[in-house]
Formats: C-alpha cells, sequence, structure tokens
C-alpha cells in the first residue's frame, strides 16, 4: 500500500509538535489527511490553520472532540451543549466536515440515565451543527471507558443511539482499539453502512502486554489487533473515507517524532 492519499494522522499521534510543524512534516511526507485536536488549536484562529492545511495539500478529515454530555446536575449538562456548540464553530471554521464525539458518563448515575442525556446532548447541538455544514460523529469506547468517558461502548449502543435521534447528519467513528474484542462488531459495522452512518474509521494497534490502557496504543502490526480485516470488513460496508492513525503513546511520544513519522507510514503500508 505505497499511496498515501488515504492516509490520515491525528494531530495528537505526533503530540510534540505543534499543529504547524505537523502540517509541514505530514505534507512533506505525502499523507493525505489531518484530523485536528482542540488542544493544537490552542491559541490559533481555526480558520487560518485550516486555510494553511489546505495550502499545504492537504485535506482536513474532522475535528477532535466534542462530547461529554452526561452530568448529574443540570447546568453541568448545560454548559457542555453550549461548549459542544463552540466545537461546532470551531469545526465549521476550520474547514472540518465532521466533529467527533466522546460521549461522556457520569460515574454518580446509572448508565441508563448518561445515555438518555448524550441522546438529549446531541439533539441540542444537531440542528447548529447541519447548518454549519458539520457531521456529528458517536465514537463507541471501549467499556474500560464507561466510568466517565463514555457510556457509549458498543458499536450496536452506537447504532441505537443514532437510531434515537434519527438524522442523517449524526453517525459513527469506528476505532479498531475500541472495538476489536466485540462479537458483535462485524453485524454492526454491516448495519452502521446498511444505515449510511459510517462517518469516520480510526486505526493502531494493541499492544500485548499493555503498559497503559489509555497511552499506551501501539502502531499497526504491533499488536493483536487485525486491522485489515477491520478495513475489509468497513470498507466492504460502503466507508470510502480516510483510514485515520490515532496513537496515544508516550513511548512514542518521547521519541524523534521524525523518525516516528516514518513508522506510522511503514506500518500503514503494511498493516493499515
Amino acid at each position: 500500500m505505497n499511496d498515501l492519499s488515504r492516509l490520515c494522522i491525528h494531530t495528537a499521534t505526533t503530540k510534540p509538535w505543534s499543529i504547524e510543524i505537523a502540517i509541514e512534516q505530514y505534507a512533506r511526507a505525502g499523507v493525505g489527511g489531518i484530523t485536528v485536536w482542540r488542544d493544537a488549536l490552542s491559541g490559533r484562529d481555526p480558520a487560518a490553520v485550516g486555510r494553511r492545511i489546505r495550502d499545504a495539500g492537504l485535506e482536513v478529515v474532522s475535528l477532535c472532540r466534542g462530547g461529554f454530555f452526561p452530568a448529574v446536575d443540570r447546568k453541568a449538562r448545560r454548559k457542555a451543549i453550549e461548549e459542544n456548540l463552540r466545537v461546532v464553530s470551531e469545526a465549521a471554521a476550520l474547514g472540518a466536515p465532521v466533529v467527533v464525539l466522546v460521549c461522556g458518563a457520569d460515574p454518580e448515575q446509572a448508565l441508563e440515565s448518561s445515555r438518555e442525556q448524550i441522546a438529549e446532548g446531541i439533539i441540542a447541538v444537531n440542528e447548529r451543527a447541519r447548518e454549519a455544514g458539520v457531521r456529528l460523529a458517536v465514537e463507541p469506547l471501549h467499556p474500560m471507558y464507561a466510568d466517565g468517558k463514555s457510556a457509549i461502548n458498543t458499536m450496536q449502543s452506537a447504532n441505537d443511539l443514532c437510531d434515537r435521534v434519527d438524522d442523517p447528519n449524526v453517525g459513527v467513528a469506528i476505532d479498531v482499539y475500541h472495538i476489536w474484542w466485540d462479537p458483535n462488531a462485524t453485524a454492526e459495522i454491516k448495519r452502521c453502512g446498511t444505515a449510511g452512518r459510517l462517518f469516520a474509521f480510526h486505526i493502531c494497534d494493541w499492544r500485548v502486554p499493555t503498559g497503559d490502557l489509555l497511552l499506551d496504543r501501539a502502531l499497526m502490526g504491533e499488536g493483536c489487533i487485525d486491522v485489515p480485516r477491520f478495513r475489509r470488513i468497513v470498507e466492504g460496508s460502503g466507508f470510502d473515507g480516510y483510514r485515520e492513525v490515532e496513537i496515544f503513546s508516550t513511548r512514542y511520544w518521547s521519541m524523534d517524532q521524525s523518525r516516528y513519522l516514518e513508522m506510522i507510514i511503514e506500518a500503514y503500508r503494511r498493516h493499515g
């Protein structure tokens, strides 16, 4: 796989680089797209960053991240909606067609209550997002994050949430790190594709043994996830977008990022 036109890299993957350096280095390497994390926009004009990305020949794939809707406190839920409206505005200014949602959870209440509040939050934000030309992609997270990061933990729960919201502007971001373990993943990916909800596809690998459940993701081919199999399932279900490398890894952040970028590209060509 020598063609890098469908390779997208998240700014969080090469976190030590400023967004300006990431844009320059990704473009120089022939990468096709970039997903921008909000921390990379700190102190910057999103519209100016978007122009810089496009001038470099890259495509803005998405903005990460919105979400975190649930809270026992009503005022906190309202604040979360206001923050997500700001995220939508940032995405529109940046030129990002998708906002990835890490939906959130509140450990002081039942997961069912958090799921209700997630649906309410998405509905409250979606009209503004649709008007801005920004789609919302629900990313189901591994169950280990069900305490505070997300009450949406399987492809089925993401599909069920989309059924409830019932708007073509709301879909799903699939991350192999979060769904590889799920015996129902294949059927639910196909369900997602049939409904036209496959908005994003994130790739990395699960290191064995993993040293940290958040910050020890591996390059494709280094762990136990059959990334090419998931790619075939996702693309066979109608997805034709970018393959987005999203890796949180203190071991990779500590090394020379130029060499790390070379390793990402090598792993993508072999296992992406």
